[in-house]
């Protein structure tokens, strides 16, 4: 409680104001008397008031007259002048409004918020987890920054429990059992049921393309809980034209994204480390753990199975890259029944870029190296050499089967779709000029 002149503020915090003087000043600065007024201001719980004393009395001479300020006036005057301003805020007798918020009814879904819906709830089913066993009770470390190979995603692919997932999801295991993997335990599949519920099966390694980046597991469940994936086609697709993407991105089950086909033929650099040619590119989110689930089209169909993402931090940056459905088409079978996919082979190798780059080289597939009596060889077609000018580039192949080959993956697509012992048509540059 605060007294001034017998005029009563109320103020909660003890504060404590010690003794300060003020001089009082004419503004026009003629004929001044100083005089100071002095108080101590102090919080008491007592009701008794503390009068604060002035001068007896103060005379300002100014041009008009003088004025004769009063104790009373001059005291309360200093003293309001040292205490925070107070403002008025509402009484606690004041009625409170019941204010009750606006509820908008839910809205009606779009047409094509509908089809998306549809397509997750027919395809969730189709799309499973899949876990490395090596590291499956791993505790996360400190320094990782993005989820590790072997917690990735995967697709049924018929009755009998084939699953179809990336040959990088499992790569820590392969590396360890090599050769002698198939037939063995790998991984852990967690299959969702039509009740929404998860059950977990053993994989067994069945087959791998590290080619394709591809591997087959099979998981011994219930032939009711296994609703193979709906095949589509990759030939023929749009850029613009919108896909959707599922799976188990850092560990979230069935989580979808969408977006739109962002181009294609890309040469994707798999995390297997091989050049994977024909490639979708998408900008519906993919992340780690992704990897091996389908990209959709707007009907459901599977066109790609996601493989890989172009980044510098570990997450999404909107480019991601799927393996074009029918290159899966051809190479599952092959893996299902020999454990492996027998690949139709010029017996060549194909520089990388960089060489290409460097021998100035722009465009088709430059030739490293030929292997002795195989098809390139008997067709006298001449690999990279040096020679006493130094390095001289070999033979470049820019079209096959009437096929225009700019890329290495070009040629790795084109002979994607050849069968073994069928002849091919091969048209190469060598030194910058047509081949006769």
């Amino acid at each position: 409680m605060f007294s001034v002149s017998g005029t009563k503020f109320v103020y909660s915090p003890s504060w404590n104001f010690t003794q300060r003087r003020f001089p009082l000043r004419n503004r026009a600065q003629t004929k001044t008397h100083h005089s100071y007024a002095s108080c101590k201001v102090s919080h008491k719980r007592t009701a008794t008031p503390e009068i604060c004393h002035a001068p007896s009395e103060t005379v300002l001479d100014v041009d008009d007259g003088s004025i004769d300020l009063s104790r009373r006036k001059l005291s309360a005057t200093l003293l309001l002048g040292l205490l925070p301003t107070f403002q008025s805020g509402p009484s606690v007798a004041d009625p409170i409004t019941d204010a009750k918020p606006v509820i908008t009814p839910p809205g009606k879904l779009t047409s094509s918020e509908e089809a998306i819906i549809r397509v997750f709830e027919d395809n969730t089913v189709s799309v499973v987890n899949v876990f490395d066993i090596t590291l499956i009770g791993r505790a996360p470390q400190a320094t990782d920054t993005e989820t590790p190979e072997g917690n990735g995603t995967g697709i049924i692919w018929d009755k009998d429990g084939h699953v179809v997932t990336n040959y990088h999801v499992l790569g820590n295991v392969l590396k360890g059992l090599g050769d002698g993997a198939a037939g063995k335990r790998v991984a852990k599949i967690s299959v969702l049921g039509a009740d929404g519920y998860q059950q977990s099966y053993d994989g067994v390694l069945v087959g791998s393309d590290r080619q394709r980046d591809l591997a087959v597991v099979r998981v011994n469940a219930p032939k009711e809980m296994l609703k193979p994936a709906a095949l589509g086609s990759s030939a023929g697709l749009h850029v613009g034209q919108l896909c959707l993407a599922i799976g188990n991105p850092f560990g979230f089950d069935h989580t979808l994204t969408t977006g739109a086909i962002s181009g294609l033929g890309r040469d994707i650099q798999s995390q297997a480390g091989v050049t994977i040619g024909g490639g979708i590119q998408t900008d519906a989110a993919i992340n780690p753990g992704n990897s091996g689930g389908p990209l959709l089209d707007s009907a459901g169909r599977v066109i790609g199975i996601n493989t890989a993402i172009f980044t510098n931090s570990g997450t999404s940056a909107g480019v991601g890259f799927a393996i074009p459905i029918d290159s899966v088409k051809r190479a599952v079978p092959q893996i299902i029944e020999l454990g492996r996919v027998v690949q139709p082979s010029l017996k060549l190798q194909v520089a990388s870029e960089r060489v290409a780059q460097s021998l100035q080289v722009k465009g088709g597939a430059l030739i490293q190296s030929v292997e002795p009596d195989g098809p390139a060889a008997r067709a006298g077609l001449l690999p990279t050499r040096r020679t006493l000018q130094g390095i001289v580039a070999g033979d470049v192949i820019v079209e096959m089967n009437g096929k225009p080959v700019k890329t290495s993956g070009d040629l790795s697509t084109v002979l994607d779709e050849l069968s073994v012992g069928e002849e091919v048509e091969v048209k190469a540059l060598r030194e910058g000029q047509p081949m006769s």
